[in-house]
């Protein structure tokens, strides 16, 4: 049986976000990378790119599948399959800019 597989059946996917400071998010398979203005994750149902300003990791559970962040949030974005950004720039070329 396939472990990631098996994980992947016992989470849903919730996103919920409380008067645009608090974020909760369920089904949440790894966190890529994140600092005070973005957040890049992946979850069951695919990568998410949450920018805002003075975002703070509060709790991450990898066992449950869970995620907490707090401060202003200004988007919350499914990227296309295969993680890359809506606008087409890579990871590592935002990294060297």
């Amino acid at each position: 049986m396939d472990k990631s597989r098996d994980i992947e059946g016992s989470f849903n996917h919730a996103v919920q976000i409380s008067e645009r400071n608090n974020v909760l998010i369920t089904g949440v398979k790894k966190l890529e990378n994140f600092d005070s203005k973005e957040f890049f994750l992946e979850s069951i149902m695919g990568f998410i790119l949450i920018k805002g300003e003075g975002l703070e990791l509060i709790k991450l559970d990898t066992f449950q599948g869970t995620l907490s962040i707090k401060g202003k949030v200004n988007s919350l974005n499914y990227l296309e399959a295969g993680g890359k950004k809506a606008s087409g720039e890579s990871m590592l070329s935002k990294l060297f800019k």
